[in-house]
């Protein structure tokens, strides 16, 4: 065992994270996420939401600083009514841990979905909120 790793870290996460160099992006995907928007690599945590594992990820995965926009969100369509909520809980996560905040932009269904496919890794997620999707492109540490 290992100090202050947190209990619901999957050792293949760990592993995916450190291999990841700068520039390489990770998808977090809800659980209506599509397939055909997935690497191959990808880390099951069906158990578990988005916030909860953003909110571990970030204790140790610096954001891009080089990049205006190192956290990319899946846009909600032009013709959907609905408001993400969990996205103000995402950029309350992501002042914990940076200085910057995660400095998002909303990227167009279609869009997410090659952007999602081209990812070093992805964290398939129980999350059930809609637009709860995120990539996050790995920065480095100084």
């Amino acid at each position: 065992m290992l100090k202050n790793i947190p209990a619901i870290m999957p050792p293949e996460l760990m592993k995916i994270m450190l291999e990841m160099g700068h520039g390489d992006e990770l998808l977090l995907c809800d659980g209506n996420y599509s397939k055909f928007g997935c690497p191959e690599r990808c880390v099951r945590m069906d158990g578990h939401g988005v916030c909860e594992i953003l909110e571990m990820i970030l204790q140790f995965f610096p954001l891009d600083r080089y990049t205006e926009h190192p956290a990319m969100l899946m846009a909600v369509l032009p013709d959907d009514p609905y408001k993400p909520e969990i996205w103000e809980r995402y950029r309350e996560i992501g002042k914990r841990y940076e200085t910057d905040g995660i400095r998002e932009e909303a990227l167009e269904k279609l869009a997410f979905y090659q952007k999602g496919n081209r990812c070093y890794a992805c964290v398939a997620t129980g999350e059930k909120a809609l637009y709860a999707n995120v990539i996050l492109k790995k920065g480095v540490v100084q």
